[in-house]
Formats: structure tokens, sequence, C-alpha cells
């Protein structure tokens, strides 16, 4: 294939990719509103800025489009947890981990309020990959935790429900970010509010483990 194609084929596929990267986060925004059920392929064009038939292009059907969504979301969680090793130290890890999930929950709540909308319906479209994929990550990290445990590292825990713990407790900010800012008057867009929320996070469930 010549220069002047191959380049040509590269920037093709940028553009579809960056179509789709619209679409995808376009519908991330209608589906964390209304749902599957709910949400209009209609919304979703305004959202995207294109039109509908443009969607259907990229993508066969609404639920196609819907479980695209719920693959990225759940691309994007799950990499910090993949990045713990047993080779880490304990403190850093976690700690390191733990400010990831509030930063995600910072820049895009309407990720965590879509995951726990499909979780509170018995999870349809994700029940594969909660009984596969995230299974045996959750597997590998316990055995992590658990080899800290072992080597004197950190103080014995259940290493499963320091993990539920840590998402419980990051993911509260978007999922319940409306009675949270009824309260405090505050949100994570307020830096001395997320400090305070992080700093508190990191001294019970991190700093209280450490030997």
């Amino acid at each position: 294939m010549a220069k002047k194609e191959l380049k040509e084929e590269m920037e093709t596929s940028a553009k579809i990719l960056r179509k789709k990267e619209n679409i995808i986060n376009a519908a991330l925004i209608i589906f964390s509103q209304d749902g599957l059920n709910g949400a209009r392929m209609e919304s979703i064009a305004k959202e995207a800025n294109i039109s509908k038939s443009n969607i259907f292009y990229y993508f066969q059907n609404k639920e196609v489009l819907y479980i695209a969504v719920l693959e990225k979301v759940l691309s994007e969680w799950l990499s910090p947890l993949s990045e713990i090793n047993i080779n880490q130290d304990p403190k850093k890890a976690l700690q390191t981990y733990i400010e990831a999930k509030y930063e995600m929950s910072k820049k895009s709540p309407a990720a965590s309020r879509l995951y726990a909308l499909e979780i509170m319906q018995g999870a349809p479209h994700l029940m594969p990959v909660l009984k596969g994929p995230l299974k045996r990550l959750v597997r590998e990290k316990v055995s992590v935790i658990d080899g800290w445990i072992a080597e004197n590292k950190i103080k014995p825990v259940s290493a499963i429900h320091l993990i539920f713990h840590i998402w419980a407790v990051t993911q509260h900010y978007s999922d319940f970010s409306n009675q949270i800012e009824a309260v405090s008057s505050h949100t994570l867009r307020n830096k001395k509010f997320a400090k305070g929320a992080l700093d508190t996070s990191i001294q019970l469930l991190v700093d209280s483990l450490i030997l």
C-alpha cells in the first residue's frame, strides 16, 4: 500500500473513532438520565450534534449503543484496579486507587449513575461481565491484598470487603450527588470539599490498615 493511501486510511479510521466516541459520550449523558428504555435516539443525536441516521450508521440500534457505553464505562473504571500488584507499597497502591476513583466520580458522575441504574435493574446487559472478567479481576486483587497481609505489610482485613468499601464510598459522591449537595452545599467540584472526602477515605480505609 502506498504511503498516501495508508495515510488516508489512517485518517479515515481516526475520524470514525472520533465520531463513535462523540456518540458514546452523548449517549452516556442521556442514558444516565433516562435509562435504556426511557432514552430517545433523537435526544442522543441532539446531544451529539449529529443526525439520528448518522448514529445508526455506527450503531445498529439503541441497545447496541447502550452496551458500547457500558463497555467504555467499565473499561475506564477497571483500569486503575488492574494496576494494583503485589510488588507495590500497599499504602501507595490503595491511596492511588482511591484517588483515581474520586477523580472518576468528579469528572464523570454520569458514568457512575448509569452503572448504578444498570445494577438496580438486575444488570441484564452486564451480568456476563460481572460474573466473568470483573469477578476474575477482583479475585486477583483479593489475592494481592491477602499477600500484603501474609507479608505483614498491612493489618488483617477482609480484602473483598475492602474493595467493596472503596467502591461504595467513592461512587457515593456520584450516585448521590444531589443528596450530598443538599446536605453539605458542596460537591466534588469544590476543591476543599473534595480534599476532605479523599483525606477521610484514606484515613479510614488505608491509614488504619498500615502497620
